[in-house]
């Protein structure tokens, strides 16, 4: 059939796309003219291919069509007209022409909402149902005979099922009943103003119909104020702050910190964002009556002097501009990285040494923001940015511990949906630690807002990628500032021995930082040689880019190093991120989210939600703005999240899951080290330890006298409050955690293993658990196959020499994240090592991991590196450019 499209829009591209893919001829194309200088999308993909565009300013004049527009359209031949987006009014001449007739899109479920603007009303209206709509056009406004209409999800395939339909002769026209039939005009902002008399639903239903355009509005103030970004989730809530009245209102409004509260004649509240001023100005609404009176300071006549100076720097290093006036955008005028820094450092001297920094004036690109932004640093009054932070405070090992408890959105700690809480328990006890706010799904949706704004609106993508590593710099130094406040909040929230805690918990997430800090400059591509295209020559090229939007999922055993290991990579590779620490570990999380807004991470870049797997960290995995998930946890949750990030939107993933790591021990070992790090290999932390030695393979002839040794060692390790510095063995993370492994241990006695020591909680307050021994494990037994994630001991014989069989073992298991050989023969290690099945090997040493060198496993136990190099690559996407020239 022969089809003329008349449109404009993406939505309009894509109909014309499935038209030809059907085989429709597409004669010709009527779009809307450029705006800006650029084309619209449905007008540049018919000109790719080579279909006649047709930019029409506009049909008619006075209610006549124009005679020319009309003639060229009718010299196409068109026998149907496609109208799947189109905002210009059609002559009646064009509309009727074709043998067909003409068939228009509608977003609702007609005869409601005829007229303009169907989605703002669906919103304003609150209604329940949504459709679309494909009508014949006639000479009524959205009034023609139904061809299709469905209530569910628009698919893309509909308009085209409308064409084929009619291309096979069986397309219906069903008169649209004049009942439920509503005409809603198209939105002015002389019609936007709020009606006070309706419930607090209606409001909010009017004022998100009108967001963005034009503007739900009021009289209050002696000023016209605009309204947006409403929401009737105000549980928790308090109305405490400063009245403002508003003519007509049921009550007067009342700005809090949260935003302005406003209330229906039901004496529902609602919340507002963001108001707009008379003036055009868009503030917080929580700043009204600070930000109405004051955004704009009034300069002195010495600050104005400054501003005269300053001026004139940027008439230097804007030759370009004739005139610099308050509107002057310093960027848009031409200005690179460079002449931040001469900007910057000419300040600087200007104004005796005042501090400034080159993101503030990525902050603040014009000219009139950028000298208020000076007044205030002038007048120390730059303190609009602070975040308020309800800390919990407890003093614990000597130090007063300030430990954020609610959720980190956006740079500013807020409480969860509905005020929702949980307790979080010190393992060492069992008492409750604090209240931490519980994230719900709608807090999942706001972090990742957040985020995606921050990454494709905020300053982290602006900056070079060196201030992005120095930002990292700084943000390392904090943690190590605060180092022993981390590892204590570590060993209270975790039971991690402080000691350890100090060295590894926190230490290794220092290292971590720093060294993915110096990584952020020297992230780049390569140009690869290609086919040349004779006569013509090409230049490709890769670049290395940010993915953008990233949810990190960690595990419980090392709540800051597993967010380090993982975050610092990602930040480094310039994305954003939200992060979902384990519910039972939020506290070094929410300390970390504070040490960030010091060193200057701009806000929303790192946002953190304590909650719960199954509803934070699916959400995370469903969301379609989230384009990459990494999480480090057990197999079977694994294997959900992958499903789930398929499913979703094929975001990408990296997984770090179970494990049951074998450590074979010859008999030509030094044995002392073997013992010692044996030991190191089943109970460091506690054996709450992704790559700790799920089944330790003696050989025959040293078997007895390792499990002595062995023994002698458990028996001299302390068992007490972590925060001892003598201690060497804490409490495990929590009760649950506790429950398994006494059940896991009474499954190893049953199958006829033998518990040579431990098996059995401390009689003591916490949560503690006896390290553990078992000999004469079997292959077929359960603790010879299943992790227990604790510190229980798995030995097995291997016969004398029996080099194969034993690795045969080893590798019979479907986890392969760590193994490890302790020999003096270094053909043997080389062999054994190559042999093994394992993302690690450790040689004479066990859970040796270093910041620079990669780390992640095989089969179940996950694919993808945390860490070294390769643990860029997760937070990248690669993309080829080719020149010809």
């Amino acid at each position: 059939m022969k089809i003329a499209v008349i449109g404009q829009s993406l939505f309009g591209q894509e109909v014309y796309c499935h038209l030809r893919k059907e085989g429709h001829e597409v004669v010709g194309v009527f779009t809307v003219p450029d705006k800006d200088g650029k084309a619209d999308p449905l007008g540049l993909e018919a000109k790719k291919d080579g279909v006649p565009v047709f930019k029409i300013p506009r049909w008619r004049v006075k209610g006549q069509a124009l005679p020319d527009v009309v003639a060229k359209y009718q010299a196409l031949g068109a026998e149907l007209n496609v109208l799947p987006f189109c905002s210009q009014f059609i002559p009646m001449e064009v509309i009727n022409a074709p043998c067909h007739g003409s068939i228009i899109y509608h977003p609702s479920l007609l005869p409601r909402h005829r007229g303009a603007s169907a989605i703002n009303w669906t919103l304003i209206h609150g209604d329940k149902k949504g459709g679309f709509t494909i009508f014949w056009a006639d000479d009524g406004l959205d009034t023609g005979d139904l061809l299709l209409q469905k209530e569910c999800e628009i698919l893309p395939d509909d308009t085209v099922q409308a064409v084929r339909l009619i291309a096979e002769g069986k397309a219906p026209r069903l008169p649209q009943p004049e009942e439920g039939a509503t005409y809603e005009g198209i939105q002015k902002k002389e019609t936007a103003k709020i009606n006070w008399e309706q419930s607090a639903e209606a409001i909010h239903n009017w004022i998100r119909g009108n967001d963005k355009v034009p503007g739900a509005w009021t009289e209050a103030c002696g000023q016209k104020l605009t309204f947006f970004n409403s929401t009737l989730n105000t549980a928790g809530l308090v109305p405490e702050g400063e009245a403002l009245p508003i003519p007509g209102a049921h009550q007067p409004g009342i700005v809090t910190k949260a935003g302005l509260i406003l209330f229906g004649n039901d004496d529902r509240m609602l919340l507002v964002k963001n108001i707009q001023l008379e003036d055009g100005r868009m503030i917080p609404a929580s700043r009204f009556f600070s930000g109405a009176d004051s955004s704009v300071l009034e300069l002195t006549e010495a600050e104005l002097v400054m501003a005269e100076t300053v001026r004139s720097a940027w008439k230097r290093i804007l030759p370009s501009v004739l005139e610099v006036e308050d509107s002057t955008d310093f960027f848009k005028s031409g200005a690179a990285s460079v002449d931040v820094v001469r900007l910057v450092e000419e300040v600087k001297e200007l104004c005796d040494g005042l501090e400034l920094e080159n993101e503030d004036v990525y902050m603040a690109t014009t000219f009139g923001d950028f000298i208020q932004l000076l007044v205030k640093k002038l007048r120390g009054d730059n303190k609009e940015s602070e975040c308020i932070i309800d800390y919990v405070e407890k003093v614990v090992n000597k130090l007063t511990l300030r430990m954020p408890h609610q959720l980190f959105i956006g740079g500013l700690f807020v409480d969860a949906e509905g005020a929702k809480t949980y307790e979080t328990i010190n393992p060492t006890d069992g008492s409750v630690i604090c209240q931490v706010s519980l994230a719900q799904v709608s807090d999942v949706d706001k972090a990742v807002a957040a985020a995606k704004d921050a990454f494709e609106n905020g300053l982290w993508g602006k900056i070079s990628a060196r201030d992005r590593g120095r930002l990292l710099y700084r943000l390392a130094d904090l943690m190590e500032q605060h180092q022993e406040e981390l590892a204590t909040i570590e060993a209270l929230d975790a039971g991690a021995v402080y000691t350890l805690a100090l060295k590894t918990h926190v230490g290794m997430s220092i290292q971590t930082f720093r060294y993915f800090a110096g990584w952020c400059d020297k992230i780049q591509g390569s140009t690869i040689p290609i086919n040349q295209a004779r006569p013509n020559r090409n230049l490709t090229l890769t670049r290395k880019e940010p993915i953008g939007v990233c949810g990190i999922v960690i595990p419980w055993n090392y709540p800051l190093m597993m967010l380090s290991w993982k975050t610092a990579a990602c930040l480094a590779a310039g994305n954003t991120v939200v992060i979902k620490p384990a519910q039972v570990t939020p506290l070094t999380a929410l300390k970390f989210a504070e040490l960030t807004l010091k060193a200057g991470i701009p806000k929303g870049v790192v946002n953190i939600l304590p909650g719960s797997g199954s509803l934070v960290g699916q959400r995370l995995s469903d969301h379609p703005d989230v384009r990459k998930i990494g999480f480090t946890g057990s197999t079977e949750v694994g294997k959900h999240i992958m499903k789930s990030c398929a499913l979703s939107n094929v975001k990408k993933v990296s997984l770090e899951l179970g494990g049951k790591s074998p450590l074979i021990i010859f008999a030509d070992c030094d044995l002392s080290k073997a013992v010692q790090m044996g030991m190191s290999s089943v109970f460091f932390n506690k054996g709450e330890n992704c790559i700790a030695a799920g089944r330790l393979f003696i050989e025959d002839s040293i078997h007895d006298h390792f499990v002595q040794k062995v023994v002698e060692e458990v028996k001299r390790m302390k068992i007490g409050n972590p925060l001892d510095r003598d201690t060497n063995h804490g409490p495990q993370n929590h009760q649950a955690h506790l429950r398994k492994l006494i059940e896991y241990c009474q499954r190893g006695v049953e199958e006829g293993a033998t518990l040579v020591c431990g098996g059995s909680q401390v009689p003591r307050p916490g949560f503690f658990f006896e390290p553990t021994v078992f000999t004469d494990v079997e292959d077929h037994m359960f603790i010879a196959k299943e992790e227990s994630f604790g510190p229980i001991m798995i030995i097995s014989r291997f016969a004398d020499g029996d080099v194969d069989t034993v690795l045969s073992r080893a590798n019979a298991t479907e986890f392969g994240l760590a193994s490890g050989v302790f020999t003096r023969d270094i053909n043997k290690a080389l062999y054994v090592s190559d042999k093994l099945g394992a993302g690690t090997v450790f040689v004479n040493t066990y859970n040796k991991t270093d910041v620079a060198a990669p780390f992640g496993g095989f089969k179940q136990s996950g694919f993808g590196k945390d860490l070294g190099e390769e643990a860029l690559n997760e937070y990248l996407r690669v993309k080829t450019i080719t020149f010809e020239y």
